[in-house]
């Protein structure tokens, strides 16, 4: 089995490799996942707005870990969708499973920000 080539390296050459693909792929998904657009706006509004509201330390945290949770949910769930159509782009339950499954992840993540945001600015 094939594995990569950067996979030996290591040091400061492995941190820049590693954030180079990382750059690489927050802008791939905002480029090609119209969801992972509309998150991060939702989260460049929300945050801003839960580090300036006057709650606790804890609840600004708890607020914006919620947002960034929603936006680590659709990387994942983006690239799962990429890899399903990678493999086969015909018609399969399983490959339609696996994409609904993903999307479901989304959708408790985005439930579990009105539930965190609405505990912290009601309860």
């Amino acid at each position: 089995m094939e594995e990569s080539p950067f996979k030996g390296k290591t040091g400061l050459t492995r941190v820049l490799n590693a954030f180079r693909y990382s750059m690489a792929g927050l802008a791939a998904a905002y480029r090609n996942e119209d969801a992972f657009r509309q998150e991060v706006w939702l989260a460049v509004i929300l945050i801003p707005l839960a580090l300036f509201l006057p709650v606790s330390a804890i609840g600004k945290a708890l607020m914006v870990a919620s947002v960034l949770l929603v936006v680590i949910v659709e990387l994942i769930n983006s690239a799962l969708e990429a890899t399903v159509d990678r493999i086969s782009l015909e018609q399969h339950h399983l490959a339609k499973r696996a994409k609904d499954i993903g999307s479901a992840a989304v959708f408790v993540a985005l439930v579990n920000v009105v539930a965190v945001w609405g505990l912290v600015l009601f309860a």
